[in-house]
Order: C-alpha cells, then sequence, then structure tokens
C-alpha cells in the first residue's frame, strides 16, 4: 500500500522513487486526473478583484430533458385514449342512421258501415252472438293470438316477442278498454305510443278533423257516450297478428281484428233491447330497438270499418252506432273538397245483411 502520499493507484510509471520524493504531493496520475471535478473561472471571474476561486458548472440537462419529452408523449397518448372511449361510449359503432329517423305521422281511414234496414235486436247479448259471425269468437283479450315468434336477420326471438306483445296491448287498450269505450279516457293508449306520435295524438283528440291525420277514432274505438252503452263487458275478438323484419333497425307488426260490442241506449237500463256493433281494425305498427326496450309503439296505419252507422253521421270523434230498431238517415256521407290541401275523401259503405245477427 502506498503512502499518504501516493496516489490512490500507487507510484505512475517512470516516477522517480527519491529525487522526486519533493513533489509527490503534486503529481497527479490518470486516475487522479479522471476522478477530479473540472471547474474553472469564467472571463468575468478571472478580471473581477473578489470573485471566488471556482465557478461550480451547471449540471448537464439531456437526460432531464428525454424524460420531459416522454411525459409529455405519455400525457398525450392518454389523452387520445380517454377522448376515444368517450366517443365511442356517446356513439354506438353499431347504430345505423336508421335509428335516427324520426317517426312517421299516422295515417289513418274510417268507413262507417250503413245498414240497409232496421237494426236487429234482443234481450239478451248472448243469444244475439250466438247468431251472429261471431258465435265462435273468443272473450276479451283471448280473442287476440300471438303466433310463433321466430327470430329475424338481425332481432332474436325475445325482441320479436316484444313486439309482438306490444302491438297486443295497444289493441287491448284501444279496443277493449271500458273507460276508454266509454269514459273518454287516452291515457292507457297515449303512454303505449312512440314520444315522437304525442304531439299528433294530442291535437287529434283537441281538434279532430276528419282530414286522414286527426282522427280520434283512428287512434282507439270510442262510442258517443250519450248515444250508446255497453250491455256486456265481454267484446268478442278475432283476427292476427303478423311480425316482419323490413331492414336492420325496424320490425313491423301487423294486426287485423274484428271486434264485436253488445250495445244499447245509454241510461236505458238493462231492459232495454240489446243490438251488436262491429268494428274490423287493421293497424300497422313499427318498432326500432329504442321502442322494443322502452315497450312502446309506432303506429303508422289504422284503417277501421264500423257499423251499423249512418253515413249521415260524423265518426270523426266518437262512434253513434245505430242501435236496436233504429234506421239510417237518408243522405250521404260529407262532401269531399278535392281542392283542400291534405284533403280525405269522405267514405262510406253498406253494411250486410249477413254481417247482423240473426235475432
Amino acid at each position: 500500500m502506498g503512502g499518504p502520499g501516493e496516489p490512490p493507484e500507487g507510484t505512475p510509471d517512470g516516477a522517480s522513487n527519491g529525487a522526486d520524493d519533493e513533489y509527490r504531493s503534486v503529481v497527479f496520475d490518470e486516475s487522479f486526473i479522471r476522478a477530479a471535478r473540472l471547474e474553472e473561472f469564467s472571463a468575468q471571474e478571472r478580471l473581477a478583484d473578489h470573485a471566488p476561486a471556482v465557478r461550480r458548472r451547471m449540471p448537464m440537462t439531456p437526460r432531464r430533458r428525454g424524460l420531459s419529452r416522454q411525459a409529455l408523449l405519455l400525457v398525450v397518448l392518454i389523452a387520445i385514449a380517454f377522448g376515444t372511449a368517450l366517443y365511442m361510449g356517446v356513439r354506438h359503432p353499431y347504430q345505423t342512421p336508421q335509428a335516427d329517423r324520426l317517426a312517421d305521422p299516422l295515417r289513418m281511414t274510417v268507413i262507417p258501415l250503413t245498414p240497409q234496414g232496421r237494426v236487429p235486436g234482443g234481450a239478451d247479448a248472448d243469444r244475439l252472438y250466438a247468431g251472429s259471425p261471431a258465435a265462435q269468437f273468443r272473450a276479451g283479450a283471448e280473442g287476440i293470438t300471438l303466433p310463433a315468434a321466430r327470430r329475424t336477420a338481425n332481432f332474436s326471438d325475445g325482441q320479436v316477442v316484444t313486439a309482438l306483445t306490444t302491438a297486443k296491448d295497444y289493441l287491448v287498450r284501444s279496443s277493449l278498454h271500458p273507460d276508454v269505450l266509454t269514459g273518454g279516457q287516452t291515457r292507457p293508449v297515449r303512454v303505449l305510443l312512440d314520444p315522437e306520435q304525442l304531439d299528433q295524438f294530442d291535437r287529434s283528440f283537441a281538434h279532430p278533423a276528419a282530414d286522414g291525420r286527426h282522427a280520434p277514432i283512428g287512434w282507439l274505438v270510442r262510442f258517443d257516450p250519450s248515444r250508446a252503452e255497453l250491455a256486456d263487458r265481454t267484446i268478442r275478438v278475432q283476427g292476427s297478428l303478423e311480425a316482419v323484419e323490413t331492414d336492420a333497425a325496424t320490425l313491423e307488426v301487423t294486426s287485423d281484428h274484428t271486434f264485436v260490442y253488445a250495445l244499447r241506449p245509454a241510461g236505458a237500463g238493462d231492459r232495454a233491447q240489446v243490438s251488436l256493433f262491429t268494428v274490423r281494425r287493421e293497424l300497422h305498427f313499427r318498432f326500432d330497438r329504442d321502442d322494443l326496450r322502452l315497450h312502446q309503439a309506432e303506429l303508422v296505419g289504422s284503417s277501421l270499418q264500423a257499423g251499423p252507422l249512418s253515413c249521415a253521421e260524423d265518426a270523426t270523434n266518437h262512434l253513434r252506432p245505430l242501435l236496436a230498431g233504429q234506421t239510417p238517415e237518408a243522405g250521404g256521407p260529407a262532401g269531399t273538397d278535392p281542392y283542400a290541401p291534405q284533403g280525405t275523401a269522405a267514405l262510406c259503405a253498406t253494411l250486410a245483411d249477413s254481417a247482423q245477427p240473426r235475432a
């Protein structure tokens, strides 16, 4: 081991062991030079009287500068990932243009059926049913049967069942609900409609019009409460439901049902004669995925044939049935103005004798 004045790696090669001993304290080998901290005077420091002997060199910062770039790049990548996730969450990647379309307004047709003579009646509703074409019809909602549900290319079995069930619920509430038929209620039907159709629905009842768009009878069945009441709440029904896929975002359900009501004059009591009133409704429903999820329907088509009615009576707001023993008034339906914008022809047809019960 070297003495206290020797370099850490021993005596340098070629150094003298004797004559130069007095200079050994100021002789530095390569190891000392490599380990030394280099410091130097600046020009200003060399000129100043009281400048410090040395100036500390600022540490070099290439590594710190590199770390800042990496941190900045990481922040940018995180921001891009977060923005992408947010965008994908707001707009579903499988959304189709059809899902954003507006609901179509309901188009409706109402055709009164006028009898050729006196309306038959009887004391008992069951006997009238038994002598009519409705003898084999089922009672109430049991007459609205659901077909076997089969999945389509873009809709599952469960979604098809939901569409059919919603259509059935609409038929029950709009054609069989006693408070709707004679009590003037509309809410049981309204809550099943697509929200985009509610303005048209509300306007139909606030301002009824025979324009093919705003007739309450296009949305539901209801009788003039001052004219008739139900003699039997067990309404006879028969018909069919069919569901088809029209595009990747839409299911359509078509219903075709005949409803037969037993009626008597309003306030006449149980002894009054009973007559039958027949309504055939063909409805066209449309469902997108939101409708299926919310159990609501878009009603786009409604065709109604009902009788016995008088062609001279206005059937836009209420049905005003001809009851037992009554005959139709003379005259045809209201006039049609071909110049009226969005006008709809007033229609009327004759009720066949075979559709009347054999009293």
